[in-house]
């Protein structure tokens, strides 16, 4: 990063540990898939990107994509009623996408003890437990965040595999991304949590308890070398962890959490956040101690990650934190430019669908990039995505015609004379269009 945007980065880490009275405070920037700074603040400890702390709600991101690997499996599909995988449960009408985005009206949290600060029960009990009562509102009828939702996500993923929800987490997510040092308990180093007293600064070290059958919702720690890997996966997916048609999915809004500005919302497992003209996703994370948050731009590839091993922050907030840190390198640091490469000509079958087309009076381009890409010629942007769907039809896969289908009508010599997208039919003369 250049010079001015670390000095930012690093006087808005300082000046929050500072104005937040927190233990200590630590960040890291994301860069087209690598960790390219770190900033810390603080004395208890001294912060590294190497020093654990728990994440808290963060970990529902990591829920939320194993039970996307398993639909892309076919082992669920997310408007399966709850009841299909939970057999009994009292509040089987709601289905996993609902779960997924907090719209199934389920209550904030289990009944007992507050599950944060208590010795965590088995899925078993959990379930045994469940009430009618549970729904505190109709499926659908209003965003409602739902910790006890995630625990019944993560009690589905082991329901249907029949392995734990953390093992299924190790071996499907951090092991494939070396993860090595995000676990399920602390693990040394890292930094004990506490509460500030508000009156004269001393700190109150909290318990760090095994949430049992809610750690889907937040048990994980990590560290800002870990969660770097995990901002990165998310920002540009790697195939083989999670299909990144999934994590659009993930991040594609379901749910407005602010109805009157639109600056928040939630799709599947992600918090949206819209700030100006960037649309941010991510999760914030609090548990007795700790605060987290994890922000990514996608279409720069730019994330930040940043924990507090408090669990306030005087006068602000780790989620404000995080998105002020994201547009603060956004703002200073240039886009990057992705340089231009020779293309492969294409099959000799495609070649002829190439070139300018026209539908009523508008002029469209048809060009290959090892697909089939189709755009007004005033406004390349809007570029559809076409992959091949048979003999002479292909599917869209981007845009407004993403889904819709491509079908090549040829005369009887066997010519290509027009495209007909979704009955939108276009020819090579605007006088036919």
């Amino acid at each position: 990063m250049l010079p001015e945007t670390i000095r930012r980065v690093d006087e808005l880490v300082a000046t929050t540990q500072s104005t937040g009275r927190v233990p200590s405070l630590v960040a890291g920037i994301v860069r087209d898939g690598a960790l390219v700074h770190v900033s810390g603040a603080g004395e208890v400890p001294v912060p590294d990107a190497g020093t654990q702390y728990r994440i808290g709600s963060i970990s529902k991101t990591f829920t939320a994509a194993l039970i996307l690997q398993l639909r892309d499996e076919d082992r669920l599909s997310l408007d399966d009623l709850l009841y299909r995988h939970l057999p009994g449960t009292p509040v089987g009408g709601v289905t996993i996408r609902q779960l997924l985005a907090h719209i199934g009206g389920l209550q904030r949290e289990p009944e007992g003890d507050w599950w944060e600060r208590a010795p965590g029960v088995h899925p078993d009990h959990l379930l045994a437990e469940l009430t009618p009562d549970a729904a505190a509102h109709p499926p659908h009828h209003t965003f409602h965040y739902s910790n006890l939702a995630y625990g019944l996500l993560g009690a589905v993923a082991q329901r249907i595999t029949g392995e734990s929800w953390w093992t299924q987490i190790g071996k499907r997510l951090l092991e494939p991304l070396d993860m090595s040092r995000t676990s399920y308990d602390p693990a040394e180093p890292f930094a004990r949590g506490y509460v500030v007293h508000p009156w004269h600064g001393t700190l109150r070290e909290e318990p760090r308890h095994d949430s049992g059958a809610m750690a889907p919702a937040g048990q994980l720690w990590s560290t800002v070398a870990d969660l770097a890997k995990w901002a990165a996966c998310l920002a540009d997916p790697a195939p083989s962890v999670l299909a990144p048609s999934s994590v659009a999915q993930m991040r594609a809004p379901v749910a407005m959490g602010d109805l009157e500005s639109w600056t928040s919302g939630h799709g599947l497992g992600l918090q949206l956040w819209r700030r100006g003209e960037r649309v941010y996703f991510g999760h914030t994370g609090s548990m007795p101690g700790y605060l987290a948050v994890l922000a990514v731009h996608r279409a720069s590839r730019t994330g930040v990650v940043a924990y507090t091993n408090a669990y306030s922050m005087a006068g602000g907030s780790i989620g404000e934190l995080g998105l002020t840190l994201l547009g603060a390198v956004l703002d200073r640091e240039p886009a990057r430019i992705v340089p231009w490469r020779p293309g492969t000509p294409p099959p000799a079958e495609v070649e002829p669908l190439t070139g300018r087309w026209w539908w009523m009076g508008r002029e469209f381009q048809v060009s290959w990039d090892g697909g089939l890409v189709m755009c007004p010629v005033a406004n390349p942007a809007e570029a559809w995505r076409f992959t091949p769907d048979g003999t002479d039809r292909w599917r869209g896969r981007s845009g407004m015609n993403d889904g819709e289908t491509l079908t090549v009508r040829r005369a009887p010599d066997g010519g290509v004379v027009a495209l007909d997208v979704a009955t939108f039919v276009f020819t090579r003369d605007p006088d036919r269009s």
